[in-house]
């Protein structure tokens, strides 16, 4: 199965959207407006209208899009790429954070309040 990495989220290719509609469905994930992501894939804000509306029609009939990207994050088909990587067949070794050997100093410093001031003149 192949897929398509879009600025960090990464796309399923085969589980029910055709390409195009896949690369907008992440775009508007990504919160890009129509013209952005027709910016994006060098085509018209129509044909991403058209894009987006045909991917929410074979993603049962999602009403907005905001619900086709959580309807396609939920079935699997884009997630980000950190967590495709962490599930995914390669697992990378996270490396705990390092902390310093030596102990960290505090320094204190005391205040002496003064009630009364002579004034001498």
């Amino acid at each position: 199965m192949s897929t398509i990495q879009v600025e960090g989220w990464q796309g399923h290719l085969g589980k029910g959207l055709a390409p195009r509609q896949l690369m907008a469905t992440i775009y508007a994930t990504l919160g890009f407006t129509r013209k952005e992501i027709a910016r994006h894939m060098e085509c018209s804000p129509e044909t991403i209208k058209t894009q987006l509306e045909t991917a929410r029609i074979r993603l049962n009939n999602q009403p907005t899009v905001r619900e086709l990207c959580r309807e396609a994050m939920k079935r699997g088909i884009i997630a980000p790429l950190m967590v495709a990587l962490l599930v995914g067949g390669e697992h990378a070794q996270i490396r705990p954070i390092r902390r310093p050997d030596a102990p960290r100093q505090q320094t204190l410093t005391r205040v002496k309040r003064v009630d009364e001031v002579e004034l001498v003149a």
